[in-house]
């Protein structure tokens, strides 16, 4: 009898821990749907802001008060914004949608909404990355009964703003401005519109421009690295800069801004264009000084494709305007490019410069003393490209690259009271 009654009470313990077990284990799981699906959240959003801090910055640095900084930092901003991978580093972004022209919107100076380009100071990416799959919180309904407690899916939202300040470090290009005689900041004797000569074998004198080893050394080699991407950061007021010996190859990172290639350059989508490649020189832009390729109208005599650089940047012009000719191109002109170079990038809306392209023919420049140190920075328009190494070319004067009207953006670490402006995320 004693041992009916024990087996009996171990049969009755068996069912408890059963009940006792399953009871862990859905508290187990539950805590292992937090970690998982919670976390699969966290990555998603961390992913996502990445993209929208892109996205923001990207636009701001194009919010130059001119009538296209509203369409030109759209742009940018939905290319910079989709280059980054969501959802575990999804190409796609698993599917559910990218960044597009609704994500981004523009504030003016007291951070009220704004649809005008001379208002906008800031730039606003937001997007909401929907549909994002929850893996176990959902199968703790089959064990609650309860599938309204649970969710397959949740949404994950992530905003970001941007906005152009003075900066303590910049990226500048490795062209050094020297001032005229005279010339004091904050343009040092120049007009803005008006067409510097850049000295491409020998030294610059007051009122011109020359290579400048940003890092300053005297490596030619230097030169074409810090012209090139990413360039050379960290120059600050005061630095000495290097002059650099013969130059050799300089020409082909100068002409990428062009979107012009040699043969065996790997092409637009490695090294990138601006949105625009066509130059400008005194055979095709007839303007007497200040000549102001950037915004002005062009003179009687001009070729007959000749229009300011922001309207050709808003069509996505080649060297050869609409075309893709190396030597149509030199006929509009007059230079010899193709002695040397060999491809285009392609115009208009659905070309290589408006696909790969972004502000690259706009930069800052140093502006240096006798002895070679940086005093301020300048904004240059490239005017044209290099046909050789050591060939002699013009840019235009923009004014000083602190000025809140200048156009020119550049990067490099923000906080600085008066220096170049660099797009910072405020929020």
């Amino acid at each position: 009898m004693d041992r009916v009654v024990i087996q009996r009470q171990c049969h009755h313990q068996d069912g408890a821990v059963i009940v006792t077990v399953s009871l862990v284990l859905l508290f187990l799981m539950g805590f292992m749907a937090i970690a998982l699906d919670l976390g699969h959240l966290f990555v998603v959003k961390t992913e996502l802001q990445t993209a929208m801090d892109s996205c923001a910055l990207a636009a701001a640095q194009e919010l130059d008060g001119e009538s296209s900084a509203l369409t030109r930092a759209t742009s940018a901003g939905i290319t910079a914004g989709n280059l980054n991978n969501v959802n575990f580093q999804s190409a796609t972004w698993s599917g559910k949608g990218m960044v597009t022209a609704t994500d981004i919107s523009f504030k003016d100076a007291a951070y009220g909404a704004t649809t005008v380009a001379a208002n906008a100071r800031y730039a606003q990416c937001q997007h909401t990355q929907p549909g994002v799959n929850m893996w176990l919180l959902q199968s703790m309904a089959a064990f609650s009964g309860n599938t309204a407690a649970y969710t397959n899916t949740q949404n994950v939202l992530a905003l970001a703003v941007a906005t152009r300040a003075s900066a303590q470090t910049t990226c500048p290009v490795p062209v050094g401005l020297k001032p005229k005689t005279g010339g004091t900041a904050p343009n040092y004797g120049f007009q803005i519109g008006e067409w510097v000569t850049m000295i491409g074998n020998g030294t610059a004198v007051n009122g011109e421009m020359g290579w400048y080893n940003l890092n300053g050394s005297t490596n030619a080699s230097e030169t074409k690295t810090e012209l090139g991407e990413p360039g050379y950061c960290g120059t600050k007021l005061g630095d000495t800069l290097g002059t650099p010996g013969i130059q050799s190859s300089v020409d082909t990172v100068w002409n990428y801004r062009f979107g012009i290639y040699k043969n065996n350059d790997p092409g637009p989508s490695v090294d990138h264009p601006d949105f625009s490649g066509y130059a400008y020189t005194s055979a095709n832009w007839k303007n007497a000084s200040p000549q102001n390729a950037w915004s002005g109208t062009p003179a009687a005599g001009s070729d007959s494709t000749a229009a300011n650089f922001t309207t050709k940047r808003a069509a996505f012009a080649s060297y050869d305007d609409t075309g893709t000719s190396v030597s149509k191109g030199d006929t509009i002109t007059s230079l010899s490019m193709k002695g040397g170079f060999k491809t285009l990038a392609t115009p208009g809306a659905g070309g290589e410069h408006n696909l790969y392209g972004f502000s690259r023919r706009l930069v800052t420049s140093p502006v240096v003393d006798a002895s070679n140190k940086v005093i301020d920075y300048a904004c240059m328009f490239m005017l044209q490209p290099l046909s050789g190494p050591t060939v002699s070319v013009q840019l235009e004067f923009r004014g000083n690259a602190g000025s809140t009207s200048s156009p020119c953006t550049t990067n490099g670490l923000a906080g600085g009271t008066a220096g170049p402006l660099v797009p910072t995320l405020v929020r």
